[in-house]
């Protein structure tokens, strides 16, 4: 009689245990709200227009109310264009009445073409302002929710925006050192040998040199900001913990009775190695990767705080805290603090999980 309940494999049991811890299951929700939020973003669902100037310049938050004595907002300065005689329709049209006064007559423009000189002239001015012309007139606002930076952009769309970009670093630089980790030490350890010696020398190189000091080599070779650039600077120079941990499971595993008996009935070494063996460490792998997720989105920051991380027109929470270091001096603290507020949100919360999965697939643990 065969037996109908079939015991539960290692990733139920995890997901049992994961489940049964709260803590773990909050910060799960947050981690995956952050996941949602770069989708749409990446989608342009959401923040498609942060770059609009919406505030006046350093718009302070709506709970601090509006800056009596900053910059005026454009609704108040209809009046004061008024008052001076400026044309808000037509800024050119003053320029345009006294050329008229000094050559003595009316501009004329048929409909076959141009009489006056001028009149191309005026006609290219008009043109290049006419496209800025909405935004010119457009009514900013002297606060926003959670304020605006020095061009008047809305801080909370500027760091959802921003998170797009500090997340896919840190997924993608954490996706591609475990990957080169996993490669280098399935190799060491199951071959061993001479093979063995080769990729410990080169651990060890890696390892000899300050984790800093290495990433700025690196940023200093490839010599072209980017986020291509900073995933490699990051993917490039991670590898060594995930490498150090796959290498000794592949040593404890590569002896057991299973790969013993994938050798017997003729099983490649690849086969073996990424079909027998990896299944059973891949564990390893995974909680690595979430826990360098945490490390690369700081070491983002890092980069950009220090000039090696996003390009120009690209927002990152690392470039935000770099503009707000100047904005500290003028006592505008609220970049700083959305991207701060963002960014501890994050790794706070994955830390928790990567704690808890790392729990939840230990087998040691009940």
């Amino acid at each position: 009689m065969s037996n109908t309940h079939a015991s539960p494999g290692l990733w139920a049991l995890a997901w049992r245990r994961l489940r049964a811890d709260k803590l773990a299951m909050v910060a799960l929700a947050v981690v995956g709200a952050f996941l949602l939020m770069l989708a749409l973003s990446a989608s342009g669902l959401i923040v498609a227009d942060w770059e609009d100037e919406v505030g006046v310049s350093y718009a302070p938050p709506v709970f601090v109310g509006a800056d009596a004595a900053g910059s005026p907002v454009a609704a108040a300065g209809d009046g004061a264009n008024a008052a001076s005689g400026v044309n808000v329709l037509d800024p050119l049209a003053e320029d345009i009445r006294q050329l008229k006064e000094g050559m003595g007559g009316d501009v004329v423009v048929d409909m076959y073409g141009i009489k006056d000189p001028l009149a191309a002239e005026i006609g290219q001015l008009r043109a290049g302002m006419g496209k800025d012309r909405g935004k010119a007139n457009a009514v900013k606002r002297a606060t926003l929710p959670f304020g605006a930076d020095k061009w008047g952009h809305d801080v909370l769309k500027k760091t959802v925006k921003g998170g797009e970009t500090s997340i896919v670093v840190g997924l993608v630089a954490a996706l591609l050192a475990v990957l080169l980790g996993t490669l280098f030490g399935a190799f060491s350890g199951y071959f061993g040998g001479r093979i063995d010696d080769f990729f410990n020398w080169f651990y060890s190189i890696f390892t000899s040199i300050p984790s800093i000091l290495m990433i700025l080599t690196v940023a200093a070779v490839l010599q072209q900001k980017g986020v291509l650039t900073i995933v490699l600077i990051l993917g490039l120079t991670g590898w060594t913990g995930p490498y150090r941990l796959i290498r000794a499971e592949y040593i404890k595993h590569k002896a057991r009775e299973y790969v013993m008996a994938a050798d017997a009935i003729g099983a490649s070494h690849w086969r073996k190695m990424f079909s027998h063996i990896f299944p059973n460490v891949s564990h390893v792998a995974l909680v690595q990767m979430s826990i360098l997720v945490v490390g690369f989105i700081k070491a983002e920051v890092i980069l950009s705080f220090l000039g090696f991380g996003v390009p120009v027109g690209v927002v990152s929470w690392g470039s935000m805290l770099n503009e707000a270091q100047n904005e500290l001096i003028l006592g505008k603290w609220w970049q700083l603090t959305a991207a701060a507020v963002a960014m501890a949100v994050l790794v706070t919360a994955f830390s928790l999980f990567t704690d808890a999965l790392r729990d939840a697939l230990d087998p040691k643990v009940k």
